[in-house]
C-alpha cells in the first residue's frame, strides 16, 4: 500500500467550464490586439502516461482513465468491521483557510465573501445535479470515493494517518463542492449503486473515482469496474 505523500498546497482541477471562459477571454484579447503580437498560453494539465498516473491529477482522457482502471485491483468488497469515520480525521486545517471544507468551498465557487478564514456566501454550481447555490450551509464537501467504500476497499489496514491524508486530500479530485442532497443520497455507494443525476458528468465523475482509486490503490468489485467503463463510454 502507497504511503501517503505530505499534502502539497491545493492545487485547482481542470474544469472545462472554467477552460471555455479563459478561452472566450483569451479570443476577445486577439481580437482587440490589432497588429500587435500577442503570444497567449492557455495552462492545461499534461496527461501522463498511465504508469506515472500515480501522482494523480485526474484531468487524464477517457483512454488515460480506462487504461488505469484495468490496473486496479478486482476484489470482492471487504467487510465494515471496525469502521469508523473517526478513523478518518477531517476536516484539517488549510493554510490561509480555516480548514479544507472552506478550501474546496473557495476553490469550487466564485464571487466568494469570507468572514475572517471562514467562507460565508459565494456562488456555487452543483456538479452532480446542475443547481445553483449561494448559501454555502446548502453544500457538502463530498468525498468523490467515501470513505466507507475506501475502507471495504482497502483502507482497513492502513493508519489513521494515512486515513487522514485519504479524507482531506486535496492533491486528487478526491473532494468536491456538491449539493447536501446528492451528496447524502450517494452515501457511500459505488458507481455501480449510485451515479450523479447529471449524465452530463459521468465521464468526469468515472476519471475522478478511477483516479482516486488507482493513487491511493484501492481495489474495486466487478459490478463497480462495469459502471465505470460505461460511464466512461459517456465521454466526448
Amino acid at each position: 500500500m502507497r504511503t501517503p505523500l505530505r499534502q502539497r498546497p491545493w492545487t485547482i482541477r481542470f474544469d472545462p467550464r472554467r477552460a471555455a471562459v479563459a478561452v472566450a477571454a483569451a479570443l476577445a484579447l486577439v481580437a482587440t490586439a490589432g497588429c500587435e503580437s500577442v503570444d497567449i498560453t492557455l495552462g492545461s494539465p499534461t496527461a501522463a502516461p498511465p504508469d506515472g498516473a500515480a501522482d494523480g491529477s485526474g484531468d487524464g482522457s477517457a483512454d488515460q482513465a480506462s487504461a488505469l482502471l484495468d490496473q486496479l485491483t478486482v476484489a470482492s468488497a471487504g467487510g465494515m468491521r471496525g469502521y469508523s469515520r473517526d478513523h478518518f480525521p477531517h476536516w484539517s486545517s488549510a493554510g490561509s483557510n480555516c480548514d479544507v471544507r472552506d478550501t474546496v468551498l473557495e476553490r469550487d465557487g466564485t464571487a466568494i465573501e469570507l468572514d475572517g478564514c471562514n467562507v460565508v456566501g459565494g456562488q456555487w454550481l452543483s456538479a452532480f445535479d446542475g443547481e445553483s447555490f449561494t448559501d454555502p450551509g446548502d453544500l457538502d464537501i463530498d468525498h468523490i470515493v467515501p470513505l466507507a467504500n475506501a475502507w471495504r476497499s482497502g483502507a482497513d489496514e492502513w493508519n489513521d494517518d494515512q486515513r487522514r491524508e485519504f479524507a482531506n486530500d486535496l492533491d486528487r479530485p478526491q473532494l468536491i463542492a456538491v449539493s447536501a442532497s446528492t451528496n447524502r443520497a450517494k452515501g457511500d455507494q459505488d458507481p455501480s449503486q449510485w451515479k450523479p443525476p447529471n449524465r452530463d458528468y459521468w465521464c468526469q465523475y468515472a476519471q475522478d473515482w478511477i483516479t482516486v482509486k488507482h493513487y491511493w490503490e484501492l481495489s474495486v468489485t466487478e459490478p463497480e469496474k462495469a459502471a465505470l467503463a460505461d460511464m466512461l463510454a459517456t465521454c466526448p
